[in-house]
């Protein structure tokens, strides 16, 4: 194991400091712009040469469809990461370096199933306070040499690591679709129509814009659904309307993206909104005049500016079981039927396609699957080990 994570460990480090930026950008962007801070960004992010280590691993029996496994985790890694805060035009950064970590975690795969990796979500909890050593400079000096500062910071980091992560709190990572929210059964259909937008920003130096609208719901996997291009037009009207399922509507929220077309380059982002799915009373449409903003980072200076307005329209159409409120019908066999409670009727139909086996033909190495539904074309990715179950959503009306 140790010689596996030596090996792959470069590309780890890569995918690992890629994440930290991607989760600390939204955290840093919540200061800029208050007491004096400009901008907060990485100058240095590497995690070291040299890997984490397996020092031992204690394995429990269970009775579950899980396993859970106690490793002895070191890490004496010679970690380099540098903060640079401009404020008020002055540069202020701050280093970490010489990162030492000891743990013990406990680590849950549950439920085991049959398709790779064997295990459909990963929890992980410590059993115990972890031990943390580090180095940090700031302008230059060291200080973890004040006396009283490096034990008072050790014990603090041990602290919260501990409130969050101690033993019974668990951090739950979904591994496979069955796993994650993102594949709760449908609940309903939010219906849109794109109807305009007004006031859209001058893109091209003939001073016209080529504007399209992407939208989708939040926590959805499938590709975002897209208008039609109204080139040269800062006013343009689609009137086009569009089907998403909708599987928590408490949570979920209509994300709308403008962007100006071109040719060749990257596509110009014009402006950004969101509409949570909670304001929507079921089966009531509801016209929402949107401000396009940059990004929807509430401190961002430069949503001030006036990106244009966007015009759409929702209507949330729930499922509802024939003799009840419940928006599914399961039968004995736990197939779930959907039915919408309008005149016209209708629903979802769900096609997961599982795997395949004993396929024909030892030099097809590269399968994938082909739905036909009503005309409708739909392919699955294609997989060297089709093991992996793919959802696909029809809308039946």
């Amino acid at each position: 194991m140790n010689k596996f994570i030596c090996d792959m460990w470069p590309f780890l480090d890569k995918a690992i400091c890629k994440i930290i930026r991607g989760v600390a950008k939204p955290i840093c962007d919540q200061y800029v712009g208050k007491y004096g801070i400009e901008s907060i960004e990485f100058g240095n992010l590497t995690l070291g040469a040299l890997p984490p280590t397996l020092q031992g691993i204690k394995v429990y029996e269970m009775r579950e469809k899980e396993l859970v496994i106690e490793p002895v985790i070191r890490w004496a890694s010679i970690a380099n990461v540098t903060v640079d805060v401009k404020v008020h035009s002055f540069k202020l950064s701050a280093q970490l370096l010489d990162l030492h970590v000891m743990l013990t975690p406990r680590v849950t795969l549950k439920p085991l199933v049959p398709s790779f990796p064997c295990f459909a979500s990963l929890c992980v909890s410590l059993m115990e306070k972890p031990h943390v050593d580090f180095g940090l400079k700031l302008l230059g000096g060291d200080v973890m040499a004040i006396p009283g500062l490096y034990r008072f910071i050790q014990e603090q980091i041990s602290k919260q690591i501990a409130i969050m992560y101690h033993w019974p709190k668990v951090i739950e990572v979904p591994i496979l679709d069955g796993a994650s929210g993102a594949t709760k059964k449908p609940v309903g259909v939010l219906n849109v129509k794109v109807i305009r937008a007004m006031n859209l920003p001058k893109m091209d130096l003939l001073g016209k814009s080529d504007p399209y609208v992407k939208l989708r719901l939040s926590g959805e996997r499938l590709p975002s659904k897209k208008t039609s291009v109204k080139m040269s037009n800062l006013n343009p009207e689609w009137n086009e309307h569009f089907r998403l399922v909708v599987k928590d509507p408490e949570t979920q929220v209509l994300e709308l993206q403008m962007f100006d077309w071109e040719k060749v380059k990257m596509h110009d982002k014009m402006g950004v909104q969101v509409i949570p799915l909670r304001l929507l009373t079921p089966y009531e449409s509801k016209l929402f005049t949107l401000d396009l903003l940059r990004s929807m980072n509430p401190n961002d200076q430069q949503n001030k500016k006036n990106r244009g307005k966007l015009v759409v329209e929702l209507t949330f159409d729930p499922f509802r079981e024939e003799n009840s409120t419940s928006p599914l019908i399961s039968d004995v066999e736990g197939n779930i039927s959907l039915k919408r409670d309008v005149p016209d009727g209708g629903g979802v139909l769900l096609v997961s396609v599982e795997n395949a086996e004993d396929v024909e033909g030892k030099r097809h190495t590269n399968p994938y699957a082909v739905v036909l539904f009503r005309g409708e074309k739909r392919e699955t990715k294609v997989s060297f080990n089709p093991a992996t179950s793919m959802k696909l959503f029809y809308f039946v009306f």
